[in-house]
């Protein structure tokens, strides 16, 4: 351990302080995980949220290419001292970009076993609301 702490010294002394602080990004895991698959015009979200009571407990937000995730992932440890953190917990919010924008009126949301399963369908435009523009022709004027 001693041989470690003489290591990190020397790249503190070497990089400075903030050499560390670059890699907390690279180490912490996203939360939630996020499995995403594309069909032709749906895209099926398949999100990790262990430990949570109610589905009510998480927002999930749709705004023309960015699914919004907030909520808080609870593990009661009721009292022990933890040895050991693999579960990603605490309160989250992460913000996806998805490969096309997605309608507002057609998103279904399911949560069993942990799992919340998100499906959302392409918006394709309407091209029947294209309307023509007169052009007023001015030599006739």
């Amino acid at each position: 351990m001693d041989q470690f702490k003489d290591w990190k010294g020397n790249f503190d002394r070497f990089f400075g302080q903030e050499f560390w602080g670059g890699f907390e990004g690279m180490m912490k895991p996203s939360i939630p995980a996020v499995n995403m698959y594309q069909y032709d015009n749906e895209l099926l979200c398949f999100v990790n949220i262990p430990g949570m009571d109610h589905p009510k407990n998480v927002d999930v937000l749709v705004d023309h290419a960015t699914l919004t995730l907030k909520g808080k992932i609870e593990i009661n440890n009721r009292g022990g001292h933890q040895i050991k953190s693999e579960i990603a917990d605490g309160t989250f919010e992460r913000s996806i970009d998805l490969p096309y924008p997605v309608r507002h009126d057609k998103i279904e949301a399911t949560y069993r076993h942990g799992l919340l399963v998100i499906q959302l369908h392409r918006h394709i435009p309407n091209s029947s609301r294209q309307k023509p523009i007169t052009i007023r022709h001015l030599e006739d004027e």
